[in-house]
């Protein structure tokens, strides 16, 4: 695991890596104002990413479907993507990108790769969706089960957030009460009990929490800052029999990366244990990417449940959550937690995901992931320290983060010292030179075994430049 330092910057925006996939006759400078503490030209062309998006704003809220899509915390016209393949991506005005958003975390062997499309392609001349049991279902479960430590069970859902909301009911249903402790700029999707210092998206766009949400759905929700064992003691003892569940990343990845303490997942595993408490890993980001176990396996902690998503669904839409079989059986109709989805287990999903497993568990994965993934954090820190600014971050295998700020960083409270006003410039300054990076201070970033060597020394030297210009 490699945990290094970050700084600030100042930069002028060039040219594409290398030859757009589609030749465009028309050009068009736009001129992007970046919301920082200065205006920032930009010669880079936007003009059909400006004009579909405008018509998007009509007909969705914000023009997206999703916050951050929309580039609030760095300002100015989110790029529209016509295509993917590998480690690159295509916006629809031709520019090519590496891209190291990977759709934020699935596409760990690539985007489009040939063999999971061959293998959706057969699977799609059998039908699309079910809506009933199929064979897949129980691949991809025994693969997740033989994975993953915590899990002798598994409930396949279609998101992230539908995995937590299930989690959090099962928590609730097994243990028979109803408090849960999260972590301060860790994000467990939009359900309501969790948008509480929720980070990722809600800090970008600067919401406290979310109108909407009622009190009565957040009351029983106690929070701490993340890697504070101490604040996680003083709730449980003023809480004493009430707490349900500790649910956390082991890894933060929506509120840039942050790493746990040497002892923290330790201490929430034994303190768990002495309240009657379960321990909740939320891997949504971390599973099948920290190692092929994920983060449990990683740092040898074992957790009572696990929610799951992105990499098993190999880009498609899915969530997972899944633990001790015991817990597990509470779960409709085994039991009497009720849950359920029409779309679950979809078929097309469990394809996409048992390709992606099949082809990760191979020898070598997780020892390239690491090694390109150390190589391009240490080249960007050290260009920026080179630089003159304050910058600091890390790794572990296939996922990085750094902060504009001397650090470290073992919090959200920390995470939020970062110049994000100089993270605007350092962005739009790595998209003019043909790098995609995750367009806010706040988020985690994915590389792929579709990275080359060459990728990673394109990318350090856009930063180079970057960091000489912001």
């Amino acid at each position: 695991m490699a945990v290094s330092t970050i700084a600030g910057a100042r930069l002028t925006l060039g040219r594409p890596l290398s030859t757009p996939k589609q030749t465009r006759t028309r050009t068009h400078s736009v001129r992007m104002a970046v919301s920082t503490d200065r205006k920032t030209d930009i010669n880079l062309n936007l003009r059909n990413s400006e004009e579909a998006f405008a018509a998007a704003k009509e007909l969705m809220p914000g023009g997206v479907n999703s916050p951050v899509r929309a580039f609030k915390s760095v300002g100015g016209q989110p790029i529209v993507i016509d295509s993917v393949k590998g480690s690159h991506m295509w916006d629809i005005d031709g520019n090519e990108y590496i891209d190291y958003v990977g759709s934020w975390g699935p596409a760990i062997i690539g985007h489009a790769d040939d063999k999971v499309l061959a293998a959706l392609f057969e699977t799609m001349k059998k039908g699309t969706s079910f809506g009933a049991p199929c064979l897949l279902e129980n691949t991809l479960a025994e693969l997740v089960i033989s994975a993953v430590p915590s899990i002798e069970m598994v409930r396949f859902v279609n998101s992230g957030t539908e995995a937590c909301m299930g989690a959090l009911r099962l928590a609730r249903a097994y243990t028979g009460r109803e408090k849960i402790i999260k972590f301060e700029g860790c994000y467990h999707g939009h359900a309501d009990p969790f948008l509480v210092k929720a980070g990722s998206g809600v800090a970008t766009l600067g919401l406290p929490d979310s109108p909407g949400v009622p009190k009565a759905a957040t009351y029983e929700t106690l929070t701490a800052p993340y890697n504070d064992s101490s604040a996680v003691e003083k709730l449980f003892e003023a809480n004493k029999g009430e707490i349900a569940a500790v649910f956390l990343e082991p890894v933060v990845g929506n509120a840039g990366f942050i790493v746990p303490k040497a002892d923290f997942l330790g201490f929430l595993r034994k303190v768990t244990k002495e309240n009657g408490s379960l321990l909740v890993f939320d891997e949504v980001m971390t599973g099948f990417r920290l190692s092929y176990g994920g983060a449990q396996e990683y740092f040898g902690i074992t957790p009572d449940l696990t929610t799951l998503g992105k990499i098993i669904g190999g880009g498609l839409p899915v969530g997972a959550y899944g633990g001790r079989r015991d817990i597990m059986e509470m779960v409709a109709p085994a039991g009497p937690m009720y849950q359920a989805g029409t779309l679950s287990g979809n078929p097309l999903a469990m394809t996409a995901g048992i390709q992606t497993l099949q082809r990760i568990k191979e020898p070598e994965t997780y020892r390239y992931l690491d090694k390109i993934t150390g190589e391009l954090v240490q080249g960007i820190i050290e260009a920026g320290k080179r630089a003159g600014h304050a910058i600091c971050g890390g790794h572990i295998s296939g996922m990085f983060g750094f902060f504009f700020t001397d650090g470290p960083v073992y919090n959200f409270a920390d995470a939020k010292k970062s110049d994000t006003a100089k993270f605007a410039r350092f962005f739009w300054g790595m998209l003019a030179e043909g790098v995609y990076l995750a367009p806010s201070q706040f988020e985690a970033g994915f590389t792929s075994l579709a990275h080359t060597s060459d990728d990673i020394k394109k990318t350090i030297a856009a930063a180079e430049k970057v960091f000489r210009e912001i």
